[in-house]
């Protein structure tokens, strides 16, 4: 999209300024895993802003770093993207009471996971950095190899009908959209 996709405004804010916040009226503390030397906007002062020193690993790096640095302060961790900006707390609500005795509860769509919509034990850290040494690097394999709770993603449409809390921006046309469905 020619910039980061969490620095694009929203309104008042960033993408990821909206996402924090969102966030932050029910989770803390708040990891933010940044690709190396990206600067950010401001962010609320308990918001931890960790740079992954491996780039390009894909979102299974950036979900065991941000274990990695939650694992002292918490035991589990409300897993977002930062460009999901339509994110719906009583979505977030529902997913992390969903955990329960598993390792991981994550929305299910068929046969493919939504990675970035799950709560994490932060105790996974070491398992997904396995992983990510075994260039196993898609996402699903830590939610597929760790004791996990399905979410149905169809289970989810009372608390948000268009379940725009799993859509992110991958185009300009993705961000137009959720941009206008903002407004």
């Amino acid at each position: 999209m020619g910039q980061s996709k969490a620095l694009l405004p929203f309104g008042a804010e960033t993408c990821l300024q909206r996402v924090v916040r969102i966030l932050g009226k029910q989770l803390a503390p708040i990891v933010i895993v940044a690709s190396p030397n990206q600067e950010l906007p401001f962010l609320p002062t308990e918001t931890l802003i960790v740079h992954d020193p491996r780039e390009g690993l894909g979102p299974l790096a950036g979900i065991a770093l941000g274990l990695q640095h939650l694992s002292a302060a918490v035991d589990r961790a409300y897993i977002s993207g930062c460009d999901v900006p339509l994110l719906n707390s009583e979505f977030v609500a529902h997913i992390i009471s969903q955990l329960g005795d598993a390792d991981v509860a994550a929305v299910r769509d068929g046969a493919f996971y939504h990675p970035l919509a799950g709560i994490y034990r932060t105790s996974l850290a070491t398992a997904a950095w396995k992983l990510v040494e075994q260039n196993r690097l898609r996402a699903q394999s830590l939610i597929e190899t760790a004791p996990h709770r399905d979410i149905p993603v169809d289970d989810l449409r009372a608390l948000d009908p268009q379940l725009l809390s799993l859509q992110n921006m991958n185009t300009p046309d993705d961000y137009h959209r959720l941009l206008a469905l903002a407004d």
